[in-house]
């Protein structure tokens, strides 16, 4: 048996501090190098705030207006940073006001790590005051979540906490603590997780299904690419365009897969889905093999699965094999991270051009500037354009933007028409379609990228779900500029009741504040304009301010977003809205 010396022992208790739990997360949260927390205090979490204070120099904490922006907020700063986002909330009401952000993250691989408060230990299960089974209602739309309930607990947890949430494919995480897990005393000693038994986060990459890609690629005549934010997370944007240009094959991106390549590369044929580009759409019925990288074949982009892509052959790219096969068959799975897996197979597909079969994208390309874009980007007569706006912001900020949507007709007329030029800017809610996303995103967003200009872009309607973070903006000087389109409804669903419920317009119609008043009233600059003889200079001014800055824009009440794929439609059959 091994002695231990009393010099031993002194150096032992050296290494372990004691600590009380809320220092144990607050220390691990620094060794995980994180330097910003979103959150908002409450009895059940008061201790970790308490012992906030003693961090001041280590951990940046953004008070937000709700405990939604909070995690709105982390969604931004992870997105554009590739970090992990980081937010804290108390018990019950608290805990359940992150429910939508974290489901928001789910459904778009977004890593966080929500700490939220919980009432003591010994009186879960008797409906104390503000408790709620946090754990047990997050479950669904957590990628893992843990009820801690002793300090000891605390630093295991929180190392597989932050390993869970980003390796593999990215998600959100949450821990509820418990009052006395945070008043505890323990030893404090924390250890990087790097591994954990049955988690097997990056999928066996097999040798045969490479070879199969290859040669499905090799003998294509007509492939086409479909790439999403898998090339984002799986940073294997350099690896996108070296396929891209040894094969000469076109592609075109996912809502959440903009900006991983360059909107003027020659090889970007546009974006997909049901208020994306014709011509992608289209092509992708006539198309002889189907390439999806980094992206889940969603029912925004396949329209009616028995129709999709059927003269195709199809090969997946993907690193979360239960997505493979769960929406569309395809011939060959290559699972594993893009960036190694395209990689590979470039080294081993022929060099090639597909030029006879990139121009055929071009007749159609030219018909939807003809019928739908031309009159979008370059109004004659009427009001103010949505698709005018983003024409003049491309003007001003030639494409260096990080662009903040929130969600409805603005968002698909950003993702349109905005000339993405830098990876990781472009920010939305894809999958689970959050209105009030976007202000909160954007104030995440710039802190995590002070030195890039972020933009959010919203519609009256979901501006109004949110707008409580103009406070957060104001106190903390977070300089985002804020383009609110105001079409005085609540466009995309009175888009969809006049196209398909017979123009009744139930409960879409919006009476919204003096926008600019109630920036003013935060101290916060803005201006309205309605007239488009004042839209390029607003624009810039917005654009060249170096504060916080909203500009609302007054545009036309009963505008469209086409092309467009009705909802049971094939991927081919697009509406350009010019039909009558």
């Amino acid at each position: 048996m091994e002695t231990i010396t009393l010099d031993q022992k002194k150096i032992k208790r050296k290494e372990h501090k004691r600590v009380t739990g809320s220092e144990a997360i607050l220390q691990a949260l620094v060794i995980e190098n994180i330097k910003t927390v979103f959150g908002y205090p409450g009895g059940a979490i008061m201790p970790l705030y308490d012992k906030l204070m003693d961090f001041d120099d280590k951990l940046h904490h953004i008070l937000t207006r709700h405990e939604q922006g909070a995690v709105h907020a982390a969604q931004g700063f992870a997105r554009v940073s590739g970090e992990v986002g980081v937010c804290f909330a108390t018990s019950g009401p608290g805990a359940a006001n992150l429910l939508t952000g974290i489901a928001d993250a789910f459904m778009d691989s977004t890593p966080l790590v929500c700490f939220t408060g919980q009432v003591f230990s010994h009186l879960l299960g008797s409906d104390a005051f503000q408790e709620t089974d946090v754990v047990g209602v997050s479950m669904p739309v957590t990628k893992w979540n843990f009820q801690i309930t002793r300090a000891n607990e605390i630093a295991e947890a929180v190392a597989k906490a932050f390993y869970i949430a980003r390796s593999g494919r990215p998600g959100p995480v949450l821990l509820d603590i418990t009052k006395d897990a945070m008043v505890g005393e323990v030893d404090f000693h924390y250890k990087k997780c790097d591994k954990i038994r049955s988690y097997i986060p990056l999928p066996v990459t097999k040798d045969l299904y490479i070879q199969q890609a290859v040669e499905l690629i090799d003998n294509a005549k007509k492939p086409f690419v479909l790439f999403g934010q898998g090339v984002t997370l799986g940073l294997a944007e350099l690896e996108l365009i070296a396929f891209l240009e040894k094969t000469g094959i076109p592609a075109a991106s996912t809502l959440l897969g903009l900006s991983a390549l360059p909107n003027d590369h020659e090889l970007y044929t546009g974006m997909l889905g049901m208020h994306g580009n014709a011509a992608p759409n289209i092509k992708t019925n006539e198309a002889d093999l189907i390439i999806g990288i980094g992206m889940r074949f969603d029912d925004r982009v396949t329209g009616k699965v028995t129709e999709y892509a059927p003269n195709a052959k199809k090969i997946h790219f993907e690193i979360d094999k239960a997505e493979v096969n769960k929406i569309i068959k395809v011939d060959v799975k290559v699972l594993g991270n893009v960036k190694h897996t395209l990689a590979e197979v470039t080294t081993k597909v022929s060099q090639n051009s597909h030029k006879e079969w990139r121009n055929s994208f071009k007749k159609i390309d030219q018909s939807e500037q003809k019928r739908v874009i031309k009159k979008e980007l370059f109004p004659e007569i009427g009001k103010i354009t949505m698709g005018e706006v983003m024409q003049k912001l491309n003007i001003v900020s030639e494409g260096e933007a990080v662009i903040v949507t929130d969600v409805g007709q603005h968002q698909m007329i950003a993702s349109r028409y905005y000339n993405f030029k830098n990876k990781r800017s472009n920010i939305t809610s894809g999958g689970l379609g959050t209105m009030g996303f976007g202000l909160p995103a954007a104030m995440g967003a710039k802190i995590a990228a002070p030195d890039r200009k972020v933009v959010s872009i919203s519609g009256d309607g979901g501006f109004q779900m949110t707008l409580q973070e103009l406070g957060t903006i104001a106190h903390n000087k977070i300089p985002v500029k804020m383009i609110i389109l105001n079409n005085s409804y609540l466009g995309m669903v009175r888009q969809w009741q006049e196209l398909f419920f017979d123009k009744r317009y139930a409960s879409t119609a919006m009476t919204s504040p003096d926008f600019v008043k109630l920036a003013d009233s935060y101290g916060i600059k803005g201006e309205c304009i309605s007239d488009r003889d004042n839209l390029q200079e607003a624009v810039q001014r917005m654009w060249d301010s170096d504060q916080p800055y909203l500009l609302e824009i007054k545009v036309k009440t009963k505008g469209n977003v086409f092309p467009m794929i009705p909802a049971g439609c094939a991927v081919d059959q697009v509406v350009f809205g010019d039909e009558n």
